[in-house]
């Protein structure tokens, strides 16, 4: 009676245990293959880029999920003494999927390299996660970097699979996860990706719309004051319209305001400076918001998770109260 959350929970803990595989991970070669095929789909025309970015993305993210779908309705028919084949089939997707381990590898060996005084190996550490510039970064321009790197990939990463699942099983994470990959590698607004990437862009943020906002719920209720809650949602929805991405701005402007730190600001990309609208209320982000970004992540998951299984424990109860 209690699978979807115990489902959830199996994926999380292994990520959590296990973290990535270190060999033939599916994303390696999924990439491999991506870059493969937009070498030899992206040129032409605008009209011819754009087609080709759409196809490319439906052969690329849609095959999988569709195979998933049929094996589960097989697998579906088929139990062991205590579980369903296809519950420990979502387990491993979801584990798949999850990139909490990850994130919180990356965000700490930042965190520590900061706290031991070594800006050059933050630097180092930090260029392993943002596209921005990071020779000549401060302290507090790192620790900048970082937590809107936690944050917002705390959704990509973790929370939007978590949700993805909920909404519909392990083909929609599969899903988000490819699309979402494919965002990374080909949702560029420029030259080369301008109209070959167009797609993947939007698809990754129609597939994020939903758990963007979840996410940011799940930061501001940590608050437990309700006016603080409304507070951080209402500026969330403000800031969020100004920023180059929509989920993004929800959830790093709700995740920042929750910790009482702004976001945003200039940074250097391939040697241009650009200025960020501002994401959040309160002071610059310092060193030990790199640690607390990913507490914060860690604690929208664990409630997410609880709330599923409250929710599966009530409808139990209401059952079993019918049927005595």
């Amino acid at each position: 009676m209690i699978w979807l959350s115990l489902t959830l929970l199996g994926g999380y803990l292994l990520d959590v245990w296990l973290g990535e595989p270190k060999r033939f991970h599916p994303l390696i070669g999924f990439g491999y293959l991506a870059n493969q095929l937009e070498h030899r789909l992206n040129f032409g025309s605008k009209t011819l880029r754009l087609s080709m970015g759409i196809f490319a993305w439906c052969l690329l993210v849609l095959p999988i999920p569709i195979s998933i779908f049929f094996i589960q309705i097989n697998l579906s028919l088929s139990t062991t003494y205590f579980v369903n084949c296809d519950v420990i089939l979502d387990v491993i997707v979801i584990y798949w999927a999850l990139g909490h381990h990850s994130l919180r590898l990356h965000g700490l060996q930042i965190f520590h390299a900061l706290k031991q005084g070594n800006l050059a190996q933050a630097r180092v550490y930090c260029s392993y996660i943002v596209s921005r510039e990071t020779q000549q970064l401060s302290e507090q321009q790192i620790s900048r970097a970082t937590t809107e790197s936690m944050l917002e990939n705390g959704h990509d990463a973790v929370l939007a699979t978590l949700v993805s699942y909920l909404i519909g099983g392990a083909p929609l994470v599969i899903i988000h996860r490819l699309a979402n990959t494919l965002d990374a590698m080909w949702g560029y607004r420029n030259k080369r990706f301008n109209y070959f990437g167009r797609f993947s862009a939007r698809a990754d943020d129609v597939l994020g719309f939903l758990s963007a906002k979840i996410t940011s719920v799940l930061f501001a209720v940590q608050t437990f004051n309700f006016k603080r809650i409304f507070c951080i949602l209402k500026l969330a929805y403000q800031q969020a319209k100004n920023y180059k991405s929509h989920n993004g701005g929800w959830v790093m402007s709700s995740g920042a305001t929750l910790m009482k730190v702004q976001l945003g600001g200039k940074s250097i990309y391939h040697g241009e400076a650009t200025t960020s609208p501002a994401l959040g209320q309160g002071t610059q982000p310092q060193t030990q918001h790199v640690q607390l970004s990913l507490t914060r992540v860690n604690y929208a998951a664990l409630l997410l998770i609880s709330i599923v299984f409250i929710v599966e424990l009530i409808y139990w109860a209401k059952q079993a109260e019918m049927i005595f």
